[in-house]
């Protein structure tokens, strides 16, 4: 079999996979870019309905491309996706959709063999992991889950308050996304309560006039080391525009330490009081989804990368982006994924430079 080389492989076509594609082109290469899904938009289109960026659209966009409309607005999901459908239809790259990589391999003079679940072999120089942060569900260990007789829906299931009208709801978890699920169910759901181990903290949306990520950028929080960020920012802060923490004050939503089991159908909580619940809906997010590196001996136990800043500790010529954290506050954001691609691609492209079939590139 006669296997195509390409100077660098872009895995997953969502924000990370194209703002690599731009960086490899901006230091002359041209990548070809692998996305399992139907469209070069990640997951964007799986989300649920009511989802905004927290970021205005002034700090959302990636280079080359600014989104329509009022700059200061915070865009719909449904934006999003055709935002990156015309981004990506600007590149001059090759994107192939419905095309899963299953497996990266270590090939020969340290290229590397991608292989497709439909039976394609692609030899690489240099390989971009951008299938991003957000593919598997973190589903939290919930004691006596066997035993629960409602419903467990992860918040990458959910889609819209009508969904769970008239039910009695516990959304777990403490961050934007919980929060914003729990508060839109107020309007359909019987009772709507959040269980986390936390309580929430609410950052307002808006100080002095301006958006809360003009203070990110402008006091440098965004430049804060990954090592720093995960010791001190994990314990998530959730942006308000107001309504959140008034509909806490007000009774609207209720927040509860955590639960301790679900027994049938109710939850125990803490202090040992039994409520009954049809909806346990987990919205505790994600990891990333990186399994098909395993053959390369590039993930730890847990079966997250080994890398440093984005760059493979471990083979030459991998990379990463869409990392939470990767580098800074916004590394899997749109508004940061694109100073990481511009980091990781100095030695990629020079990789891929020196691999020997690709000498003179």
């Amino acid at each position: 079999m006669t296997i195509p080389t390409h100077p660098v492989v872009v895995i997953g076509a969502g924000q990370s996979g194209l703002a690599a594609a731009r960086a490899i082109l901006e230091a002359g290469l041209r990548p070809l870019v692998l996305e399992a899904g139907p469209r070069p938009t990640g997951s964007w289109s799986d989300y649920y309905d009511s989802l905004h960026l927290f970021s205005p659209a002034r700090f959302s966009a990636m280079p080359g491309l600014d989104f329509d409309g009022d700059p200061d607005r915070y865009p719909h999901r449904d934006e999003v996706v055709d935002y990156l459908f015309r981004y990506a239809a600007g590149l001059d790259a090759e994107i192939r959709t419905s095309t899963r990589v299953e497996a990266v391999e270590q090939g020969q003079d340290g290229r590397f063999v991608v292989r497709t679940a439909d039976g394609q072999e692609l030899e690489a120089a240099g390989v971009v992991a951008a299938s991003g942060s957000f593919s598997r569900p973190i589903l939290p260990d919930l004691p006596g889950a066997e035993t629960f007789t409602g419903r467990v829906v992860h918040a990458a299931d959910y889609r819209s308050p009508k969904d769970l009208a008239g039910q009695r709801v516990v959304v777990v978890g403490g961050g934007n996304s919980a929060v914003q699920i729990a508060y839109e169910l107020t309007e359909t759901a019987e009772r709507v309560s959040i269980a986390s181990r936390a309580p929430l903290a609410f950052l307002p949306q808006r100080r002095d006039g301006r958006d809360v990520h003009h203070w990110l950028v402008s006091s440098g929080f965004d430049k804060l080391p990954p090592a720093w960020l995960i010791h001190h920012v994990r314990a998530r802060l959730v942006v308000d525009v107001g309504d959140y923490a008034a509909a806490v004050e007000d009774g609207r939503l209720s927040r509860r330490p955590m639960f301790s089991a679900l027994d049938g159908g109710h939850v125990v909580w803490a202090d040992g009081a039994r409520e009954p619940v049809d909806v346990v809906l987990p919205a505790t997010g994600y990891l990333p989804d990186l399994g098909y590196l395993a053959p390369l001996g590039a993930l730890d136990e847990y079966g997250l990368p080994l890398h440093q800043g984005g760059l493979s500790l471990v083979r030459p010529g991998l990379a990463y982006l869409g990392l939470e954290f990767q580098r800074s506050f916004a590394s899997n954001t749109l508004r940061g994924v694109a100073a990481d691609a511009a980091h990781i691609m100095g030695p990629v492209a020079a990789h891929a430079r020196h691999a020997p079939a690709l000498v003179g590139l």
